[in-house]
């Protein structure tokens, strides 16, 4: 698995950073949004968003005082690509055991 595959699972392997991702699917949100949709603190939520910013899964733009996020849906398809093809390649593998020595 590349290193980006590896920081987006990593990623979303929080709860409530795989909440945010879901929330941002349906529409760009500031934090104050995300932390009344998730009962979160300010500071809990902001780090998250850090979190899912280094890992190239959201996006902030700033509009006025407040900065939204946006859900990057190209690094969600590369995700699901490599998830893809994990399953294909699973699926084979089923079918050749390794020789034990």
């Amino acid at each position: 698995m590349s290193a980006e595959t590896d920081s987006t699972t990593r990623a979303l392997a929080d709860p409530l950073r795989l909440r945010i991702v879901e929330l941002l699917a349906n529409e760009q949100l500031c934090t104050c949004h995300i932390v009344e949709l998730t009962g979160a603190g300010q500071t809990n939520v902001s780090n998250h968003l850090r979190v899912l910013r280094d890992a190239g899964l959201v996006v902030a733009e700033p509009v006025g005082r407040y900065s939204y996020y946006r859900l990057r849906a190209d690094a969600l398809v590369a995700l699901s690509d490599t998830l893809a093809n994990l399953a294909a390649r699973a699926g084979s593998a089923e079918q050749r055991p390794r020789p034990c020595d």
